[in-house]
Parts: C-alpha cells; structure tokens; sequence
C-alpha cells in the first residue's frame, strides 16, 4: 500500500521506492530506500511527516504516493 494510507504512530517497512530518474533519486537520498523502517508521524492535508532512519522528514502527497510499505 502506499505510505499516505499508513497509520500515524504505526511502524512499517519501505517495500518499494517508485518514481522516475530524478524523483526517486530524490527519495533514496533522503533515506526512503527498500528495507527502511518508516513510520508517519502526522497527516495534515495529505502532506506527511514521516520519521525514516532516526531523521523526521516532510514529503508531500505526491512524493509519499510513490512510496510502498
């Protein structure tokens, strides 16, 4: 499922970083990259802050609909 219908406070896995060229390169810098533990911690309008590798990121809709966990 994509990250945006993840539970806020729920831990969950990264399965697959979608994306093209620039986008998913983008995400793996980040952290976001298959085998990550990730989990939201909140949802305000479809944006999330999402805590990846000890580090709270912000990602929007878009970015986190690219996201599988």
């Amino acid at each position: 499922m994509p990250l945006t219908m993840a539970k806020a406070g729920e831990a969950n896995i990264i399965r697959k970083v979608g994306g093209k060229g620039e986008a998913r390169r983008f995400l793996e810098n980040l952290g976001f990259v298959a085998g990550a533990d990730i989990m939201v911690v909140s949802q305000i309008g479809g944006n999330l802050i999402v805590t990846v590798k000890g580090a709270r990121v912000a990602i929007n809709k878009d970015m986190a609909n690219k996201i599988m966990v």
